[in-house]
């Protein structure tokens, strides 16, 4: 695993964390809600951007990226 790659796997793991939190759900719940709106993989596509980013910022923009995809799905 590269540093790049293990970088990027702690970022996932802390908006886990957080997002967990956010929303007072179980690490499982936010997984499967990660799973269904392909949120870990905009959080790999955009590491660049989103780690320079604070928590609050982050779990905002999750809210958001999640709601988009949500409104989608109903499409």
């Amino acid at each position: 695993m590269t540093e790049r790659d293990q970088n990027t796997a702690y970022f996932v793991t802390f908006c886990i964390e957080q997002y967990k939190m956010h929303i007072g759900a179980a690490g499982q719940e936010v997984m499967d809600l990660f799973d269904r709106y392909g949120v870990v993989r905009y959080l790999v596509d955009n590491y660049d951007v989103l780690h320079t980013q604070g928590w609050q910022w982050l779990v905002a923009d999750l809210d958001d990226y999640i709601a988009k995809r949500r409104e989608e799905e109903k499409r």
